[in-house]
């Protein structure tokens, strides 16, 4: 018996298989476990009583099987608090190869590790400074990525990129943690898509990209931050530098340590021809949408407005289908336009959450030309704008007099 026949939907009942694999892929499982607990009432009794909560046991079942999988080389897409991961043993070699051959990821991008106990990490890495603990203890769980110093010899060489250090974070989801947990083994995920495609926030979106590419599919429900988490270094004098901008954001950091610097690389587009990234996302084009994408900017909200409607007459007018990705308190300004809302300015939080599935919705919609309004970079608007330049690969218009 081979291991895809040990797996069979028909040996527990906990999970159920995606589509049959079209010729040349594999079979891809898909797990549900949106819910981890359940409500039991206690008592007899049709009115009254109480509710507690067990944990369930189609998703325990689940979840030991997705955990099988791991522990067994193979690779699986699991849901965190940022974006889906497509998880693999990280001290397996040929399971991580596994997961760049299923993204086409660049083996000079290095992969994030993921932990479920604190415990793990000083397994993984020579040292823990005091700036570095004492952002653990703020942020972790959560969407925060250290890179730290990597113990030789302890993961796979394709996790770090060559590098001699490792970045490593907490997920701060249950699904993920419980995974985790019960594959026994440090896990590295990048996102769970094809290489330069929009981040996964839904468990379809994976499907879309990576079904008979990939082990299996834990279906997780949506995910809640929408952005990849904030990549940081800490130093020993107190001084945090970001390497990717996320979740966390620079002035909560702030809070923590003495001070906060920003990489140099992330003022620019980088490409093959420039040195290893020291984090993931800092190479390359991410996050791209098959239509052209241009972010617009101003100094004033009239001006980008206008500037973006003139843009779409002209590209319509040239056979483009268009789209625009505002916000709420500029989407009045489109009528007759196709606009996807990106949520409030006031509350940026809509549009992390929103991003990636508009930018899938686009391709979805065979949208050609697409653009999307810049925000303040300040707070969670960091990261949006650093994932907005990505996927339009450093594209901006800007809005001022001359083009009025």
């Amino acid at each position: 018996m081979n291991d895809d026949q040990k797996l069979q939907p028909e040996a527990s009942g906990a999970h159920s298989q995606s589509a049959w694999p079209q010729a040349g892929q594999r079979l891809t499982f898909w797990w549900d476990v949106k819910k981890l607990e359940e409500r039991v009432k206690d008592g007899m009794e049709a009115e009254g009583g109480s509710y507690t909560r067990h944990p369930s046991q189609f998703a325990a079942m689940a979840l030991q099987e997705a955990a099988a999988l791991l522990r067994s080389g193979d690779t699986v897409a699991f849901p965190t608090e940022t974006v889906y991961g497509l998880g693999a043993d990280a001290r397996n070699t040929a399971a991580v190869e596994a997961v760049f051959a299923a993204k086409g990821r660049p083996a000079d991008n290095p992969l994030i590790v993921h932990i479920a106990r604190r415990s793990q990490l000083d397994e993984l890495v020579q040292q823990v400074n005091g700036t570095a603990e004492a952002l653990i203890q703020a942020f972790w769980p959560g969407p925060l990525t250290l890179v730290l110093p990597v113990r030789p010899g302890v993961l796979s060489p394709r996790v770090t990129g060559g590098l001699d250090t490792v970045a490593v974070r907490m997920p701060d989801h249950p699904v993920a943690l419980r995974l985790i947990a019960e594959a026994g083994c440090p896990v590295a995920a990048p996102s769970a898509n094809r290489s330069g495609r929009p981040s996964p926030t839904l468990a379809e979106h994976v499907r879309e990209d990576l079904q008979g590419r990939i082990g299996g599919i834990v279906n997780g429900g949506p995910t809640g931050v929408g952005l990849e988490s904030t990549v940081v270094q800490a130093g020993d004098d107190g001084t945090v530098t970001i390497l990717r901008p996320g979740g966390i954001t620079a002035e909560q950091l702030a809070a923590v340590c003495a001070a906060v610097t920003t990489d140099p690389g992330l003022d620019g587009e980088a490409g093959p021809g420039t040195p290893a990234p020291r984090s993931p996302g800092m190479k390359y084009t991410h996050y791209a949408p098959l239509g052209r994408l241009s972010v617009v900017e101003g100094p004033s909200p009239a001006m980008v407005t206008g500037l973006i409607r003139r843009e779409l007459a002209a590209a319509e007018a040239s056979g483009e289908r268009t789209a625009v990705l505002a916000f709420d308190e500029h989407a009045a300004d489109y009528i007759g336009q196709r606009v996807y809302s990106l949520g409030s300015l006031d509350t940026l939080q809509e549009a992390g959450q929103r991003l990636y599935g508009l930018l899938r919705r686009c391709d979805e919609d065979g949208i050609t030309f697409i653009l999307a309004e810049a925000c303040p970079p300040r707070g969670l608007g960091e990261a949006i704008m650093n994932r907005l330049l990505k996927a339009a690969g450093h594209r901006v218009l800007r809005a001022d007099a001359a083009n009025e």
